[in-house]
């Protein structure tokens, strides 16, 4: 029923918003746009592929990193005015005294184990305690996981996973941290046994290799699992409030579209995903696929927010404590969901 609202929702949002939004921004206003080409950041594929920003007199002025942990980089020396990354990254900034407020969710449970070969072979049967044990016996050495830098998100849901969900320490497997683009280079390459990574990744690999299968999902690694959000700068969100207001705006029409139509997003996502070397189709199957739970409601990912990040401080990649609290700004969301052009009839 819920979901049936938003998307009656979504239709007057679509009919009336970009008309609203000329009228409203006589001026252009840019910012300065981070992200990552990764599809849980598709909302902004989709919004800047369809023109949508334009029409809402917004020019963002797109940036493109390898890594979340980057991109806090690029925060802390005094760039960007708006990120689509990791809630980890988000978390690791806002702990460091940037001054960043998270306005909207991209994706839940996004994230998935996939393995090939001989690891994937010890899954049969097996539960993953068993399986690990199984092969680290058989193969005599630990199984080599890829996943992204220290602090990520899919780093971050690898442990909890490990050390919270199946009971092993860390340590029982060898974890190599490396960016986006060669997470999937090394797992096709047979340079590591599985992969904590995400969509397209996963139905790229299982193509390539039939015997290749996701042997955990999202649900089974951290429940309710923040995945990548719309976060901006406080002075920003001061400075421009109508202009990120119909940014959000934006991204909640995007992603109506990609939970409701993912072949429609398809086109505009794979200009940005894979340098247009991945075909239409297989960007289709991935923004249909179960590790793609797209949402914009940051209230759906505040608790588990709390859990990630208590259990990064456990595990150390969050040095400093975050005031998950501060973080997260719902007002932008609740005004753009509460506004004329987005109300039920």
């Amino acid at each position: 029923m819920r979901r049936l609202f938003h998307w009656i929702g979504a239709l007057a949002l679509t009919a009336l918003l970009p008309s609203t939004a000329l009228a409203q921004n006589d001026e252009t206003t840019t910012l300065e746009v981070g992200y990552m080409p990764i599809l849980p950041v598709a909302q902004l594929f989709v919004m800047e592929g369809a023109g949508w920003t334009d029409e809402a007199g917004l020019d963002l002025e797109l940036t493109r990193f390898s890594s979340g942990p980057a991109m806090v980089q690029a925060l802390a020396s005094g760039k960007l005015d708006v990120m689509n990354f990791g809630i980890g990254p988000a978390m690791v900034a806002r702990a460091n005294g940037v001054p960043i407020k998270v306005l909207a969710a991209s994706i839940q449970e996004q994230i998935g184990l996939i393995a090939r070969g001989e690891l994937a072979n010890a899954f049969e049967g097996n539960d993953p305690a068993a399986a690990i044990a199984q092969f680290t016996e058989t193969q005599g050495r630990k199984p080599k996981i890829a996943t992204f830098p220290n602090g990520s998100v899919p780093y971050t849901v690898l442990r909890y996973w490990l050390e919270e969900q199946v009971g092993l320490d860390a340590d029982a497997v060898d974890i190599v941290t490396m960016g986006a683009s060669r997470v999937q280079q090394s797992l096709l390459a047979g340079a590591v046994d599985a992969a904590s990574t995400l969509e397209p990744i996963l139905s790229v690999v299982q193509q390539r290799d039939p015997d290749a299968r996701v042997v955990a999902r999202g649900n089974d690694m951290l429940p309710h699992q923040p995945g990548a959000v719309l976060a901006v700068r406080e002075a920003v969100l001061e400075e421009h409030p109508e202009a990120i207001q119909a940014l959000v705006a934006q991204h909640v029409r995007a992603t109506e579209m990609l939970e409701n139509d993912p072949a429609q997003a398809a086109p505009y996502v794979r200009e940005f995903v894979g340098k247009r070397l991945i075909d239409e189709e297989t960007v289709t199957a991935a923004l249909s696929s179960p590790s793609s739970n797209y949402l914009a409601d940051p209230h759906m990912i505040i608790d588990a927010t709390r859990t990630m990040a208590d259990f990064q401080r456990r595990i150390g990649t969050l040095k400093k404590p975050v005031d998950v609290d501060a973080l997260f700004d719902t007002s932008v969301y609740d005004a753009v969901m509460s506004s004329p052009e987005n109300a039920a009839p």
